[in-house]
């Protein structure tokens, strides 16, 4: 089994910061990719930010510049440092992994989600 368990959202007033965590943790034998993902109600999910294994980042439009993800190998963790956030940075945020399980080895990849984290900007 494996687990991504999302910390630090909250509320914060436009132009605040936050700093989002996700660590994994199970039977995992690599983490290839890991992201940040958003949702606004009746909204599709949409990538916010990914890192590679090699700390490769990409970045969604509306947050480059304000936004940076991190990653920790040794500890299969990421964050994601908010800054300038705007009231339509609003949104359940959702930790992301492509990984490969103990159990199968390095071929077999599997994607694993986070319960996710509310952040809310306003005033």
């Amino acid at each position: 089994q494996v687990q991504l368990v999302e910390s630090g959202g909250g509320l914060v007033q436009p132009g605040g910061s936050l700093r989002l965590s996700c660590a994994a943790s199970g039977s995992i034998a690599r983490i290839n990719t890991m992201a940040w993902y958003r949702q606004d109600p009746g909204k599709q999910r949409e990538l916010v930010a990914n890192i590679d294994s090699g700390g490769s980042t990409t970045y969604a439009d509306p947050v480059v510049g304000r936004f940076t993800i991190s990653r920790d190998n040794a500890k299969n963790t990421i964050t994601l440092q908010m800054n300038t956030l705007k009231p339509e940075d609003t949104a359940v945020y959702y930790c992301r992994a492509v990984l490969s399980l103990s159990a199968y080895g390095s071929a077999q990849k599997f994607i694993y989600w986070g319960q996710g984290t509310q952040v809310t900007v306003s005033s």
